[in-house]
């Protein structure tokens, strides 16, 4: 029915890095659209809890916290241990988590390399791999299961930060994305991202700090909002987004194609 076609009444999900910014508002927009719980994860205990409060304060779901550190493969088995002890179905799994690691060419260290690519690209494929079982038990035709990736605009395009991994490791996660869609819709999960651009955050400082500055070189002129980062998981997570299967959608602003198609036109 078009009236619930953005409806997630009675869905479980789970948002990695959900205790604060883009995890946060997407947590928040599936609460909001009737998910009766959404599970978050953060490596921090108190901010993970206190956010799960806050969200279960204000919707009619239930946010539940579980503070967990998944940059290990040992750590994403025992978050997705912890959810199939307590869900037999998962509904959503929103691969959120990230991290970023910014030096110049020539003193870029292996640490900072791995520990990106690690969380960013390593993470995601392995914690969709353990939570492959209550996935495939919630997917049918009619109700697909959703995977839903968070990549970055720099995935798209280069940024002139010296952020190497983080640039590699989005733009994986991106091609990720659509091998794991080639893969999963045969069981009727269907695998999606978001490439986010500004959007306030503790990994976005530029954003969080200096927005009215960014803006400006937003072609929308303004940097993102929670209703704009929840509007985009809604669509995807609910049947409204059944039938987009491998696709990256840019919620930015216009920032990868509006203003490369300008500078290209001027």
């Amino acid at each position: 029915m078009l009236k619930d076609l953005f409806s997630l009444s009675g869905r479980v999900a789970l948002v990695t890095g959900g205790s604060r910014g883009i995890g946060k508002m997407i947590a928040a927009g599936f609460l909001s659209s009737g998910a009766a719980r959404v599970y978050i994860t953060a490596r921090k205990t108190g901010p993970c809890e206190a956010t799960a409060k806050e969200l279960t304060d204000a919707h009619d779901g239930e946010c539940i916290a579980l503070p967990i550190d998944i940059s290990t493969l040992e750590g994403c088995q025992r978050l997705a241990g912890e959810i199939i002890n307590r869900e037999p179905k998962l509904d959503i799994l929103v691969n959120n988590a990230g991290t970023a690691w910014g030096a110049e060419l020539g003193e870029f260290p292996e640490s900072g390399w791995d520990k990106v690519m690690n969380l960013n690209v390593k993470s995601p494929f392995f914690l969709t791999q353990a939570l492959a079982k209550p996935l495939r038990a919630a997917a049918s035709a009619e109700r697909p299961a959703k995977v839903i990736n968070i990549a970055s605009i720099d995935g798209l395009f280069v940024n002139p930060l010296e952020t190497y991994s983080y640039q590699a490791s989005k733009a994986a996660l991106i091609h990720l994305t659509r091998r794991m869609a080639a893969k999963l819709i045969k069981d009727h999960v269907v695998v999606t991202a978001i490439a986010p651009g500004a959007f306030a955050s503790d990994m976005n400082r530029a954003a969080r700090d200096h927005a009215d500055e960014l803006a400006a070189r937003v072609p929308s002129g303004r940097i993102g909002t929670t209703e704009d980062m929840a509007g985009a998981a809604i669509f995807l997570a609910s049947r409204a987004g059944d039938y987009v299967v491998g696709t990256t959608i840019a919620v930015d602003g216009g920032v990868v194609y509006a203003r490369a198609g300008a500078e290209i036109a001027g």
